[in-house]
């Protein structure tokens, strides 16, 4: 167990509508790597992003354990989930969901903030990642001037800033370009490997998977290893 980032053991979840119970994850188990790159796939609607949600500790399963650096997610409380979150687990979604009022800088500092370091600390760490992603010479924008791939980027550095063990990203090109979205990919393992964070991306595109060393197909609820 001592090299698994992730490992997940009878894994469901469930939606209850109209008082129909409809289950989305079946009993999954998983084994991930320190260091994986991992890119899951699917048709729309068969639970890819439930399944990341859950992995992520945004969202509790209806049964089964997810265990990130050998710790189980959730048999903490409320307040130790957060802790384990925030320091072990970045996200970049579809949608950057960056603070408008806040300029990128200070966008990527907040997780560090959160987790208690010290606002010079978090600063200094935020612009290294910032340069690191090519927005050196845009720190003090706010997203609204920025281009949909650079406050992707922002998005990005804000999710690393605390060094997680896993990087979650929920169809993080969906809404760039062809070019832009194969340079963010490129971005994207270019960090997993110099950071040594394990990667799992999300995505409806069967190029972008085709990249990615691991494939897992969602289907029915249950994982199949898929073949580049």
């Amino acid at each position: 167990m001592s090299n698994l980032a992730l490992s997940v053991r009878g894994l469901e979840k469930s939606f209850e509508m109209g008082g129909t119970v409809l289950p989305v994850l079946r009993s999954i188990d998983l084994d991930v790597e320190v260091g994986e790159r991992i890119a899951i796939v699917g048709q729309s609607g068969s639970g890819k992003s439930t399944f990341l949600h859950v992995v992520g500790t945004l969202d509790h399963p209806t049964a089964g354990q997810v265990l990130i650096d050998n710790v189980d997610a959730f048999a903490h409380s409320a307040a130790q989930l957060d802790t384990l979150r925030n320091r072990h687990i970045g996200f970049v979604f579809q949608f950057h969901h960056l603070l408008p009022d806040q300029d990128a800088v200070q966008n990527v500092m907040i997780p560090a903030l959160i987790g208690g370091e010290l606002p010079s600390d978090a600063r200094a760490r935020a612009e290294i990642l910032l340069a690191r992603v090519g927005l050196g010479d845009r720190m003090r924008h706010r997203p609204g001037e920025l281009s949909g791939g650079e406050q992707q980027r922002v998005a990005l550095a804000r999710a690393l800033v605390r060094s997680p063990k896993l990087l979650l990203a929920d169809e993080p090109t969906g809404n760039l370009d062809p070019d832009t979205a194969a340079r963010m990919l490129d971005l994207m393992l270019e960090l997993n490997e110099e950071i040594d964070t394990t990667l799992m991306v999300v995505t409806h595109s069967q190029a972008l998977a085709s990249r990615f060393p691991r494939r897992l197909d969602l289907e029915q609820g249950r994982f199949v290893e898929g073949t580049r």
